[in-house]
């Protein structure tokens, strides 16, 4: 009997499985000069000019930063951050908050590294610390931020950075015994990343990566990877800015978020944590606001809560922990952004 040959399936993708491929982001940024052409030709140009200019001016930004972390991740540099989660708590803590701070890792790829971790019963003020540290800046996102908003402004966040995360750090070891962070984990916490990147090396760091070809073949895909993802994000920010300049009335921002006083600092928290998109999208989106009249301390206060809460950050916390972790951490982000508002506030 002769066998028959499986079937292949020819058939085409339907809708929802085209449009569950299709990257939205790209799908946004075809849409803005489109519906400009429609609705007000005469912005048409203007925007993709400016848009053009912006990329432009950041492009050395946006090149040294792709490549900086092209080669740490080349040579396995996020084994160091293992060493921050030995020994005394409180060192733990201050080491957790600061490689969080200045780590060029993304918030899912450090859920399985994170999820370890507490397996093995790292103290969860030390997770926290990272945790809170961690989304908020990295070299890529401190040379973006220092290009377009300035030195200094890029120091205060790193710093904001830091002590957000020592601030959940101690918040955690503080009550540690209360019933807010008592068996903290999920029975079954999800481990997958959302970054679509290969397992870290082991073992020490290889400074000198080009001598191994597994590894030279990280470096290719995390600088074309991350090239890609800088320059779809902020293609994207620097249009929607464009339009914010265009349309936004900077009477309405300044009454809002603009002026003295802890309200508008308040207000920046509040309005960054569901309005964010990410660390690099939102440098533009702040420096059209403040543009328009956005105070200091406001400014401060929506990239710090924004960037804890955004998306990516917040799927890192929930896959592992209890909702009540969960808000817990929330809740510690929105104080210390106003925090870091109030002070950015006093020192500019």
């Amino acid at each position: 009997m002769a066998r028959t040959k499986p079937m292949t399936d020819h058939s085409l993708p339907s809708a929802p499985q085209l449009w569950a491929r299709v990257d939205k982001v790209w799908l946004v940024i075809l849409a803005i000069p489109l519906l400009l052409a429609f609705f007000d030709p005469t912005e048409l140009v203007p925007t993709l000019q400016f848009a053009g200019k912006a990329i432009a001016q950041t492009s050395v930004f946006i090149a040294f930063a792709v490549f900086a972390v092209g080669y740490l991740k080349a040579t396995g540099a996020e084994n160091l951050l293992a060493k921050a989660f030995e020994g005394n708590q409180v060192r733990m803590i201050f080491m957790a908050a600061l490689l969080g701070g200045l780590s060029p890792f993304c918030s899912c790829e450090v859920i399985p590294f994170i999820a370890a971790l507490l397996a093995v019963g790292a103290p969860l003020s030390a997770v926290m610390a990272f945790w809170l540290a961690s989304p908020l800046m990295d070299p890529a996102m401190f040379l973006i931020t220092s290009g377009t908003l300035g030195f200094d402004f890029a120091i205060a966040k790193t710093v904001s950075a830091v002590g957000l995360g020592v601030l959940g750090g101690a918040t955690v070891m503080a009550f540690a015994k209360s019933p807010v962070f008592a068996n903290p984990l999920r029975e079954r916490p999800a481990v997958g990343g959302c970054c679509g990147v290969k397992k870290p090396f082991s073992g020490k760091p290889q400074w000198a990566f080009w001598s191994d070809a597994d590894r030279r073949g990280i470096f290719r895909e995390t600088v074309v990877e991350n090239a890609l993802f800088l320059l779809k994000w902020l293609t994207l920010a620097y249009l929607i800015e464009a339009l914010m300049l265009r349309y936004v009335p900077a009477e309405l921002i300044a009454q809002i978020l603009g002026g003295a006083g802890l309200m508008p600092i308040i207000l920046g928290a509040l309005v960054g944590a569901p309005a964010y998109l990410n660390g690099y999208a939102a440098v533009p989106l702040i420096d059209a606001l403040l543009a328009q009249g956005m105070s200091n301390g406001a400014a401060m206060s929506f990239v710090i809560a924004g960037g804890v809460s955004s998306i990516p950050a917040a799927i890192a916390v929930w896959a592992l922990v209890k909702p009540r972790v969960f808000a817990a951490y929330l809740g510690i982000a929105l104080v210390g952004a106003v925090l870091a508002g109030v002070a950015w506030t006093i020192v500019a």
